[in-house]
This record gives structure tokens, C-alpha cells and sequence, in this order.
């Protein structure tokens, strides 16, 4: 049998938080399945070691939108699926398995408003499988040893975000850091991208920096293994909040502008930090609360979480 999961959703947190449903429908089926996911998701990188899944078809600029479609279509139907599961309501993707020639369509309701992600693929996955799904991500990857002190706690700071409303200022990171080691022997990684630099290299300046490692130059594959290593995650909502908590890692995360009860409650690993003065669980996109994080309950909860 030959399996199609699509997910086209463009963020590394939203592929990681969908792969318990891709693992779910490929132990249903007993059979690997092919993955369509945008290339910004970093599928590729991240399921190079996952025997789930078999092949990620990259969503390409020209097979996107209404202008896309036969393009698509044509990509899809010379593979010969049996099956696909849509993990979105659009009319589009339905259109596209059905001029592919895939007999057995099954899709969230079409134009489904005000998804919860978590909660949406959850339902969509049991109703497939006729069992509970368990919403903890396990991202499967060759574990890599490398060379670590083991009288130091190394610590995964999540300095970057997708923008400027969801980042905790770089100035509290480098305290943060600097209160940690008055308490701990500790050693840190910097996750951040390439348009982080900035940040990066305001951290290695400082007198807690010197001996940081950056991701900053890294493929998003290479910083696997200094994640999968981590004692700790403290950072931003962001991809690798979602990473660390799928390599079995516990993260600290801030929810300054972001909700919190989608991207903050699928995981026993996730723990949050949420701005004082606001509802617990109720931040969305227009929060605008990193000014209202308190730093020393950040602090206070990272020293917990590392004992």
C-alpha cells in the first residue's frame, strides 16, 4: 500500500508537532508513508532517520497556490498512491488527490475556522486509526555522542523567534545565563539561525559567552545532536522549543505573543512561562506580553528543572 500524509505547514515546530499522526497512520497501516511538506519545515533534515517515513515530496514555489495545481497534481499522481490524509480543510489539496487518482481521500472538514492544531489532528488521526493517539512527539535520529563534561549542565537557550513580538531580549538571555552559573556549573547553546547573528555574537561577547556554541552557521540536522545532549531548554517559542521536547529534552518555554494552548500543551516535556498579569493559557498572536515576563520566575523555574 502506498500512503500520502500532507502537511504544509511552514514551520519546524508545526512538522515536529504533527509527527506522533504520521507515526500513528504509518503503524495502522503497517507501511511507510510519503510526506508532502513545504521545504522551510526542514522535513527533509529532520526525518532523514525516521523508518516511518520514506520520502518527503517538497512542496516547490510553482506547485503552490491556485496556479500550482497541475503541476502538483502531476508530481503526485506518478507516484500512484492508494491513500492520502490531508491534515488541513482546503479545497485545494482535496482537488489535487482526486485529479492524482487517489481512490481513498481523507481530509479534515473542508474550511474548518478557528483550528486548534493540536486538538484537529488529534481527532482527525483517532478517527482513523480507532485508537488514542498520544500527542508526544518522538523525533528518531541516530544519536550522536559527542564529547561532553559531565560535571556541567549544557543548556539549549532559544534566543531566536519568527519576530520581534515573540523574542525575550537578548539582554535577559545573558543575565539568565549569568545567574545560572553562579548556581551551576553550566555550558550553553546557542539556537539561532543565520539572521540571528546579531544576537549571537552580543552573547559570545558577553563574560558568560565566551565558551557558547553557536548554531548559528549549522545545518538544522548538525545541532541534533547538541540538543539531543541538553539537560535543558530556555527560549522562545520557536522551532527548537518544539525539537528539544521531541528529542526528549525539557523546554522552558516563553509564550510572550503567541497561543499557548495550541503550541504549549501536547507535551509532558513542554513547560511555560506566560506574561504576568494575563489569564493562564489564554496568550494568541496579539498578546504582546514580552514585556510583562517576569525574570525571575524564568529563574526560578530553569534552576527547578535542572536539579
Amino acid at each position: 500500500m502506498k500512503i500520502l500524509c500532507i502537511n504544509v505547514r511552514k514551520g519546524l515546530g508545526d512538522q515536529i508537532i504533527f509527527l506522533p499522526y504520521i507515526h500513528a497512520i504509518s503503524k495502522k497501516f503497517k507501511c511507510q508513508v510519503s510526506l508532502l511538506a513545504k521545504s522551510n519545515s526542514r522535513a527533509k533534515e529532520l526525518f532523514e532517520d525516521d523508518n516511518h517515513i520514506n520520502e518527503i515530496i517538497t512542496l516547490e514555489k510553482d506547485m503552490d497556490g491556485t496556479k500550482g495545481i497541475f503541476k502538483l497534481t502531476s508530481e503526485i499522481k506518478k507516484r500512484h498512491f492508494d491513500k492520502v490524509f490531508i491534515f488541513n480543510s482546503s479545497l485545494r489539496y482535496h482537488i489535487v488527490s482526486k485529479l492524482a487518482g487517489i481512490k481513498s481521500i481523507n481530509q479534515y472538514p473542508l474550511f474548518l475556522k478557528k483550528d486548534n492544531i493540536v486538538h484537529s489532528a488529534k481527532i482527525f488521526t483517532q478517527s482513523i486509526t480507532n485508537n488514542i493517539v498520544n500527542t508526544e512527539p518522538n523525533l528518531l535520529i541516530k544519536k550522536k555522542e559527542i564529547n561532553l563534561d559531565k560535571n556541567f549542565k549544557y543548556i539549549c537557550l532559544g534566543i531566536s523567534a519568527s519576530g520581534p513580538t515573540k523574542r525575550w531580549g537578548i539582554e535577559n538571555y545573558i543575565k539568565l545565563a549569568e545567574e545560572l552559573v553562579k548556581n551551576k556549573k553550566c555550558k550553553f547553546y546557542l539556537a539561532g539561525g543565520k539572521n540571528d547573528m546579531n544576537l549571537i555574537n552580543e552573547f559570545k561577547k558577553s563574560k558568560v559567552g565566551k565558551d557558547a556554541i553557536s548554531f548559528g552557521s549549522m545545518k538544522i540536522r548538525d545541532t541534533l545532536k547538541y540538543i539531543s545532549n541538553s539537560h535543558l531548554y530556555v527560549g522562545n517559542d520557536t522551532g527548537w522549543a518544539h525539537l528539544s521536547v521531541a528529542l526528549n529534552v525539557k523546554a522552558l518555554t516563553i509564550f510572550c505573543d503567541s497561543p499557548v494552548a495550541a503550541y504549549g500543551s501536547y507535551s509532558k516535556k513542554m513547560f511555560t512561562i506566560e506574561p504576568e498579569g494575563i489569564a493562564k493559557g489564554t496568550t494568541t498572536h496579539n498578546t504582546l506580553g514580552k514585556e510583562k515576563i517576569s525574570f525571575n520566575h524564568v529563574l526560578e523555574r530553569s534552576l527547578q528543572l535542572l536539579s
